[in-house]
């Protein structure tokens, strides 16, 4: 599970009370499944949700559960429902190392920070180095009503995402997961939405709709033009027997561009394949 969450690039929600959903979702191309047990499920449908996506795990598909966030009184149950199976666990309000640790030393699964609040998104260096954390993800909408500002406003979510990207890097993980993109029949915003953030360096994008799936996965794979040139490096780096810097077509070509037309490349093949 956590090279399938490494190299998903869009991650799908699909409600935990909608057990009919499951496999709609799981068909729809997303690169993994989130099912939802905590803002999709309303407090009276939190045992019965936690049952369907119990029953879906016994049944070996794989996928990410978004439990409620720990304090509240349903969190220890949904971790328990979890232990053992092939899942990754989201955890939504991140903001302690420890208790996301904490978390895989009690269920066994991964885990999937969803950093959504000031808090959190300060804490992001030390909650991506903790143990057991394979990657994050920035929940936009709360963090943009606890930050007083519109989550669409791509300035004022800046420093936010920048964070997130600089603690992935550094904690040798992959790249963060954005955040939603709430109108789910607009897609030039998706368009939009999507560009800019892999642009600072997000590599996924959550989505609550199978119709968004499709095209953030177009926008976030390496465009034509990047695998072209990722090829013509390494191929001219081959044709110069392996020597540190060479020029291809006409720029210079050293260690940082050649890990990173091979990172390009790694990237189309997983995908693809």
């Amino acid at each position: 599970m956590s090279t399938t969450l490494a190299r998903a690039r869009t991650l799908l929600f699909a409600p935990g009370h909608r057990p009919d959903r499951f496999a709609k979702a799981s068909a729809s191309g997303a690169g993994l499944v989130v099912l939802d047990l905590e803002d999709a499920v309303a407090p009276a449908d939190k045992e019965a949700a936690r049952g369907h996506v119990r029953d879906w795990l016994a049944d070996g598909h794989p996928c990410a559960v978004r439990v409620n966030a720990s304090g509240t009184p349903w969190h220890e149950d949904d971790l328990d429902a979890l232990s053992g199976h092939d899942c990754v666990v989201m955890v939504p309000k991140s903001e302690s190392a420890a208790v996301l640790s904490g978390i895989t030393s009690r269920t066994g699964v991964g885990v999937l920070a969803l950093v959504e609040t000031a808090a959190g998104v300060l804490e992001a260096p030390r909650i991506a180095a903790a143990t057991g954390v394979e990657r994050l993800a920035l929940g936009t909408f709360d963090l943009a009503a606890e930050l007083g500002v519109s989550p669409d406003d791509h300035a004022a979510m800046a420093w936010s995402r920048g964070a997130l990207v600089l603690a992935s890097a550094a904690a040798a993980i992959a790249p963060p997961v954005d955040g939603v993109t709430g109108d789910v029949g607009d897609d030039e915003r998706l368009r939009s939405d999507v560009r800019r953030a892999a642009a600072v360096g997000f590599s996924g994008k959550l989505c609550i709709h199978p119709r968004q799936v499709a095209l953030a996965e177009e926008q976030l794979a390496p465009a034509a033009e990047e695998v072209r040139w990722a090829r013509t490096v390494l191929a001219g780096v081959e044709a110069a027997g392996g020597a540190a810097v060479v020029v291809v077509e006409g720029r210079m070509v050293d260690k940082p561009v050649i890990d990173r037309a091979r990172r390009i490349l790694e990237e189309q093949s997983a995908n693809d394949g």
